[in-house]
């Protein structure tokens, strides 16, 4: 599979990002079975999404969380755990 299809697809976490303002909006703060489902319904759609553009590169996801462990620890060792910046 291409790169740019899971790639463009991950554009869908901002259907996720919109559920989940409409628990404060909407529901009051409560996260209602309903809201809930479609949350998780759109967080599926991510979730392969990724594992396909991940698939495309080679990897795996948990590849790409053993690199973001491994990342973490580094900026730990270093004191950069705060701040921004892709290389800290």
């Amino acid at each position: 599979m291409k790169l740019w299809y899971p790639a463009l697809g991950l554009g869908e976490a901002g259907e996720v990002q919109n559920k989940v303002k409409k628990i404060f909006r909407d529901d009051g703060g409560v996260l209602t079975p309903k809201r809930k489902q479609d949350i998780v319904k759109e967080m599926g759609g991510n979730l392969w999404y990724l594992a396909a553009l991940a698939h495309g590169m080679g990897m795996s996801l948990g590849d790409i969380a053993l690199a973001n462990i491994m990342e973490l620890r580094g900026r730990v060792d270093r004191g950069t755990l705060q701040g921004d910046g892709d290389d800290r």
